[in-house]
């Protein structure tokens, strides 16, 4: 291919919405991650799991579709590239609020509204971790702005967005 060909070819792609590096990276995760064979491409039973891991719930039809809408060659492979393609418009559209909220139920598990020093441990033992209980009590009073000695979801999202 020359290189005018390609530049071409190039300025005539779609650019599509923009994300943020955390949000390609996030992507890029998500490929290499359910890439279970390391061949560079995710098949339906990849792709399908690679797309709910980046919170997407999707039938089997849509998984399909998605692959159909990619696979020109119809090798039932989804390259990473038709793969962030894909997700592209799904990712920028997330609302931040939302994802915020999924993951303070995350911490908030016996669904009580707040996080506790119970909770964070959980989550903390959950991740393999092993934090001293002193530590994790000094986490929830550096943003327990209320004084109440837990997590509301307003202080959550202060810590989330680092106010």
């Amino acid at each position: 291919m020359s290189l005018t060909f390609a530049a071409q070819r190039g300025a005539k792609k779609k650019k599509g919405p923009e994300l943020t590096d955390e949000q390609e990276q996030e992507i890029k995760d998500a490929f290499d991650l359910f890439d279970t064979d390391k061949d560079g491409e995710l098949d339906y039973h990849e792709l399908k799991v690679a797309v709910r891991a980046l919170g997407f719930e999707c039938k089997k039809q849509e998984v399909l579709q998605m692959m159909s809408s990619v696979d020109a060659d119809e090798s039932g492979k989804v390259a990473f590239r038709d793969f962030r393609y894909l997700m592209l418009g799904r990712v920028a559209a997330r609302d931040p609020r939302e994802e915020m909220e999924k993951a303070f139920r995350l911490f908030d598990a016996d669904g009580s509204g707040k996080i506790s020093v119970r909770n964070l441990r959980k989550v903390i033992a959950e991740l393999g971790e092993s934090i001293p209980e002193d530590e994790i009590q000094a986490m929830i009073e550096e943003f327990d702005t209320d004084g109440d000695g837990l997590i509301s979801i307003e202080e959550f999202f202060a810590i989330m967005l680092d106010e």
